[in-house]
């Protein structure tokens, strides 16, 4: 239930998300990390994601979720709806 809620809230302004993500020098980079390769994210990577959310729920308030406790395990899901690769086999 709460991943469907995140899901559509996610996909409603994932535009916008995707837009601004691409202003910020890794954000992209760093998220999709284990969708790429599997490999878990280090510290320093989930600070460096937890500071672009920070920027990101500016234009996006719902994404201050993924910054409480328990949040980042949250982040596959926003992965998820944000991979553009996952678009081409939408269409």
């Amino acid at each position: 239930m709460v991943k469907r809620f995140l899901k559509a809230r996610i996909a409603r302004h994932r535009d916008l998300i995707l837009r601004e993500g691409d202003h910020l020098s890794d954000f992209m980079k760093i998220l999709m990390k284990r969708r790429n390769d599997g490999g878990p994210w280090t510290g320093e990577e989930k600070d460096r994601l937890k500071s672009h959310l920070r920027r990101l729920s500016l234009y996006v308030p719902f994404l201050v979720v993924f910054l409480l406790p328990f949040g980042m395990f949250l982040l596959p899901i926003l992965a998820e709806v944000l991979d553009r690769r996952a678009q081409g086999r939408r269409d």
